[in-house]
């Protein structure tokens, strides 16, 4: 079987997988003094992406809160005490963003994400967030054989070990079509 890829001429979006998060969990310390870097990236990216008229989609792991919607899992991790509260008070969402609550690891397992590209018209997608050999890694694969280009900046994830980094953009580049590089290089026009 061959696989179609969309046009690559269509339109990009930027997503955010899983930033939106207290960081209270077993290495969540560990993640978080190396999502902070990433998450400075992921800033100055959504400014550019926002200018070029990107939507910007946050896909976030509802950590078994069921009877929570995005909203308020933003305005609780902001008002709590917790290491989460630096990066999701930078990457606050806007009104013009989009949302994709996930129940597991990749953004389109079991969640609309799909159905909100397709509609979108996107046949691009930059993924950002963490962790890039988790959540990214399956987010990306997932993209790929969906027939989407999908790019993942270096810069712009975080994994709990800078080698598992590594591994899962080496595993990307190789097995899911994957393009990494740094953020600053990506074209956003």
């Amino acid at each position: 079987m061959v696989k179609k890829i969309k046009d690559p001429a269509a339109r990009s979006a930027l997503l955010i997988v899983d930033m939106i998060s207290d960081f209270e969990f077993t290495d969540g310390e560990q993640l978080f003094k190396h999502a902070v870097p990433a998450a400075d990236k992921i800033i100055k990216l959504k400014k550019r992406a926002q200018g070029a008229g990107w939507p910007v989609i946050y896909v976030n792991d509802n950590y078994g809160r069921w009877q929570e919607d995005f909203a308020h899992q933003v305005t609780r991790i902001i008002k709590k005490k917790c290491l989460g509260r630096e990066i999701a008070e930078m990457l606050r969402p806007g009104r013009e963003d989009y949302y994709i609550l996930k129940p597991h690891r990749s953004g389109f397992y079991e969640t609309p994400l799909e159905v909100l590209l397709s509609s979108l018209g996107v046949g691009k997608v930059v993924i950002t967030g963490v962790t890039t050999d988790i959540c990214v890694l399956f987010t990306a694969h997932d993209a790929d054989m969906r027939g989407l280009k999908v790019i993942v900046p270096e810069d712009c994830s975080a994994a709990v070990a800078p080698t598992h980094h590594s591994s899962a953009l080496a595993l990307l580049r190789r097995a899911a079509h994957t393009e990494t590089t740094a953020s600053a290089e990506l074209e956003t026009e």
